[in-house]
């Protein structure tokens, strides 16, 4: 089938909620994919951060191939193979800076939107539990975020997402949420002094993604640790895209920072292409749940368990951790040398790029497919960049000649 004609297919049977960028992509191997025609592209998106081992990595085809072959799904109403040798790794990586700690537990699920759906359901169910065995009659229930967040497109991560441009269509949405400046210390002093009784949980990513890559600044983090535990809310860090060492060193982005909250939500990377999602939380936050109060069919699956367990192992053993350090130390410095870049943020290998007055990044992202790259713009002056973990210092030297020559 012809690229036009697959176009048309969509076009007409496929619900428009994406702009897609006039390629097909049929296959790809590392850095790169190829379209239809067969024109190589280097790939810095990453399926916005998910191809964490680059593509088709043979350790996790060859995982998914052995997986599928024997079995696929049975549903949780069974123990499967993997699925508790998993939960203690991601365990022992959250432990990771407190090896002495109890064991974190974790539910599996199929995206971040689940996942911080499951952390919000924990949050206020943890709360509610707290009340109930103090005697208290109050009943906790208001998430905090943090405004320009992104949590994801079902009604209540919606709800929490704080970008009143992605909420307005779908009003009314779920109430029990509020949104607080990033890194303003006095403005969230100011709510939990406002509001700190209502509040179950504290809802942040460590480094926000979608706006355009903005970390959090280790003081405000502390300051959130200290708020929720004196007002007894949960902590929760949405590590959906900033995790599974996409900032590099470490498995998850708080680990830079000291701080250590009560839950912490994963998706994208972890399973490196396959559907995955999981929301973790110590053992005696996540015994609130019980048999019953919250499920998923297909969540935890033999195949997403295997990907999965396929991802850590080659991570470890490949130096990829080490390698997102690095590489994403080059990246950000050869960016800082582009004319017409006004500003360069991230960690490791998430990061944003802002561009002069005058640039359109949205146009760039489709300029850039003539010049063999796949970019990614989150606003009309940033270009974000969440290549493979496995992006190597030439890479970069062919996305910085290239981008050159479009600014």
């Amino acid at each position: 089938m012809t690229f036009e004609q697959q176009k048309r297919l969509e076009d007409t049977y496929v619900m428009h909620t994406f702009g897609r960028k006039p390629v097909e992509l049929v296959r790809g191997e590392g850095m790169r994919v190829w379209d239809d025609a067969g024109r190589e592209y280097l790939d810095f998106i990453g399926g916005i951060g998910v191809i964490s081992l680059g593509h088709c990595h043979p350790a996790l085809t060859g995982a998914l191939t052995e997986q599928a072959q024997r079995l696929m799904h049975v549903s949780n109403y069974y123990y499967i193979e993997g699925r508790g040798e998993l939960s203690k790794r991601l365990s022992d990586l959250l432990n990771m800076q407190a090896s002495d700690a109890e064991p974190w537990q974790t539910f599996f699920a199929n995206s971040g939107a689940e996942a911080n759906e499951c952390a919000i359901k924990l949050a206020r169910l943890y709360a509610r539990r707290q009340a109930e065995s103090e005697g208290s009659a109050a009943r906790p229930r208001l998430i905090v975020t943090l405004e320009r967040s992104f949590h994801g497109r079902t009604l209540a991560t919606l709800a929490a997402t704080a970008q009143p441009v992605k909420q307005e269509a779908f009003q009314p949405l779920p109430d029990g949420f509020m949104a607080t400046p990033a890194n303003d210390v006095s403005a969230l002093e100011r709510l939990f002094d406002e509001v700190g009784a209502e509040v179950a949980g504290l809802l942040i990513e460590p480094v926000q993604g979608e706006c355009g890559v903005y970390p959090c600044t280790d003081e405000f983090l502390q300051a959130a640790r200290r708020l929720c535990t004196q007002n007894g809310a949960l902590l929760m860090f949405d590590e959906v895209q900033c995790g599974m060492y996409r900032c590099g060193t470490y498995p998850f982005a708080f680990q830079h920072t000291g701080v250590v909250p009560d839950v912490v939500t994963m998706a994208k990377g972890i399973a490196g292409g396959m559907p995955m999602g999981a929301c973790s939380a110590p053992a005696h936050i996540a015994a609130v749940f019980e048999p019953g109060i919250h499920g998923s069919t297909f969540g935890g699956s033999n195949l997403a368990i295997a990907a999965a367990n396929a991802v850590l192992d080659t991570v470890a053993a490949e130096g990829i951790a080490e390698n997102a350090e690095t590489v994403g130390a080059y990246l950000r410095g050869r960016l800082s040398e582009l004319p017409h870049v006004t500003e360069v943020r991230g960690k490791g290998l998430m990061v944003a790029a802002d561009l002069a007055d005058g640039f359109d990044a949205f146009a760039i992202t489709l300029d850039a497919l003539d010049q063999g790259l796949l970019l990614n713009a989150t606003g009309l002056h940033t270009l974000r960049f969440l290549p493979p973990l496995v992006c190597k210092r030439e890479d970069v030297d062919a996305l910085i000649e290239r981008l050159a020559a479009l600014l």
